[in-house]
């Protein structure tokens, strides 16, 4: 575990769809991944929780995050989506739910929305509660409704690869005890093709996503990322075991450039 209650590795579902997000999560759970995340308006929830409910994993085994869309912020609506969520993963409570981004102008109060889920979490309906594509000021906000740490917010889900180090955000998180969830570690597989990263894989005996992946890990934070490929899948999961030195994490520290791939217009908040 890379937090007290995260998993440190998990299976993402972003743009997966039908029997592809049934089959990655099913192949995911066979070759030992025990996370998995999905967000309402991935639109793959049903097809999530069917993989869950029909793999020999034990559903206590599997820590199932989800995320709220922003049309479900506001305080009368957030639990009925989330318990919409719940019937469609096939299961009574999710492990972890987000505010998926900032509700857009601040139309709903953050406050609003923190109460909401720390009352989801009140009814069982979630064992932990965050946020994601929170910047510094947002986290900052966060903290002063519902308080610091893990048991007030246990993660900010962000962008986050060897393109977009996200230092000031990174650190404020650090200090305030905000556990970090990369996504888009891979950069859309950008990273893949880096001279850098490769020459590091290389020296390892492993491959640019896992090198990318043990990146993020080495810096304590989970990882979340996708794949349609059962043999990327296991691959994936290998950066577990792969020690990057200081001279190879100096080295792809170099490579940040403030490349951002997720910028939704009409969605994105004034990033750090």
């Amino acid at each position: 575990m890379s937090s007290a209650s995260i998993p440190a590795f998990g299976v993402g579902t972003f743009r997966l769809a039908g029997q592809a997000a049934i089959d990655s999560v099913r192949n995911a759970l066979e070759v030992g991944y025990r996370a998995v995340d999905t967000a309402q308006i991935y639109g793959n929830e049903a097809e999530v929780g069917q993989a869950i409910a029909e793999s020999a994993v034990p559903r206590d085994a599997v820590f199932v995050t989800t995320k709220v869309w922003t049309d479900h912020l506001a305080g009368d609506r957030l639990i009925p989506s989330l318990k919409e969520s719940l019937r469609k993963l096939r299961t009574d409570r999710v492990d972890l739910a987000l505010i998926h981004w900032p509700s857009p102008g601040g139309a709903v109060p953050l406050a609003e929305s923190l109460g909401a889920l720390a009352e989801a979490r009140a009814q069982g309906l979630t064992r932990l509660v965050g946020v994601s594509n929170f910047t510094v000021a947002l986290l900052e906000e966060a903290i002063g409704i519902a308080g610091a740490g893990a048991g007030a917010i246990a993660t900010n889900q962000v962008e986050l690869s060897p393109y977009l180090q996200n230092r000031r955000l990174a650190a404020f998180a650090k200090a305030q005890g905000i556990h970090l969830t990369s996504y888009m570690t891979l950069a859309y597989g950008k990273v893949l093709k880096d001279p850098v990263i490769g020459r590091i894989a290389a020296a390892h005996g492993a491959t640019p996503a896992q090198v990318a992946l043990a990146w993020a890990l080495r810096q304590g934070c989970s990882v979340i990322p996708s794949s349609t490929r059962r043999e990327n899948l296991a691959s994936n999961l290998q950066a577990l075991r792969l020690t990057l030195s200081e001279a190879d994490m100096a080295a792809i520290a170099a490579l940040d450039r403030n490349e951002r791939q997720a910028d939704p217009e009409g969605l994105a908040p004034a990033w750090d």
